[in-house]
């Protein structure tokens, strides 16, 4: 059993850096953290199962180091980054990945489902978040990324809570980016679109359908996410490269976009807001309180 052994602190080279990512049993945060892997980076990675932790670990027996961790228990996940500066040394890198998709339409979505969905893709990333900061900011630098989505800057119907789970954790990064920008620490978020990854399959959770008015709305979305999954455009590997690039420049992006899908349909997101800020401009100034000057007129 994998019960997260004390670790002797690694030997790191000077160029290197260690990163905490959760979430690395698959997908992007498995991805993630290969490439810092194989670019002689120290990793701590957080999984579910025991199992997976050894998986993990035998990737590189020196620098991969397993943490099994349930992200939404908030004392937990303080005590793992506790002790991961104890006994590993300095987080440079978050990389906040763990979250699930949840598929379905708003109306027929139990509420518990939404709060489950909020539970892991919001407060999860938040409470870790959270855990480094303390550290990062004392020794004035860090640099802190969360996974959310390209669904976090443009809404799509099917997956209202997804969307609006990573919504959320858009705001909170870019509130949080610039509370501790002047303690040299960054903060970007990570908006991938459709990657080669399991999130459209397994890693789905799916609503039952029971409002058959939404059928000729949803089930097109259903199987076209379906017929997808295993075909999508993105590369998890060329993802982890772009990472990894931000990462040594000196001013990192706030926003990284992954995905030609993603950067077409965020800017379409966006040109519809830009649309309703100039088409109801004039209402939207009407509700100022009128100024002594302009009543004379």
């Amino acid at each position: 059993m994998v019960r997260n052994p004390p670790l002797k602190r690694a030997a790191v080279p000077s160029t290197a850096r260690i990163l905490l990512i959760t979430g690395v049993s698959s997908g992007l945060g498995r991805a993630f953290a290969t490439a810092a892997l194989d670019a002689g980076h120290t990793v701590i990675g957080t999984v579910r199962k025991d199992a997976d932790a050894q998986a993990f670990t035998a990737l590189s027996p020196e620098l991969a180091h397993a943490r099994i961790l349930d992200v939404t228990d908030d004392q937990a996940v303080f005590a793992v980054v506790d002790e991961v500066e104890k006994t590993v040394g300095p987080i440079d890198v978050l990389i906040a990945n763990a979250g699930y998709g949840l598929e379905g339409t708003f109306e027929e979505t139990p509420l518990a489902d939404l709060r489950a969905q909020f539970d892991v893709n919001v407060f999860g990333a938040a409470s870790t978040v959270q855990a480094v900061l303390p550290f990062m900011r004392e020794r004035r630098r860090g640099h802190i990324l969360a996974v959310t989505s390209m669904g976090g800057l443009a809404g799509f119907a099917g997956v209202s809570a997804y969307c609006g789970s990573k919504y959320a954790l858009e705001g909170i990064l870019e509130s949080v980016g610039k509370e501790v920008t002047a303690f040299g620490i960054h903060v970007t978020a990570i908006e991938p679109g459709s990657f080669r990854t399991d999130w459209a399959g397994r890693s789905m959770t799916r609503v039952p359908r029971t409002i058959p008015d939404y059928d000729n709305l949803f089930e097109p979305i259903r199987a076209a996410r379906h017929q997808a999954d295993g075909r999508q455009l993105g590369d998890p590997a060329h993802a982890a490269a772009a990472v990894l690039h931000i990462l040594d420049t000196p001013d990192p992006p706030a926003h990284l976009v992954l995905g030609s899908d993603a950067l077409r349909l965020v800017r379409a997101g966006r040109d519809a807001v830009d649309r309703d800020l100039n088409t109801w401009e004039g209402l939207a100034r009407s509700t100022d309180f009128v100024q002594e000057d302009d009543a004379r007129k």
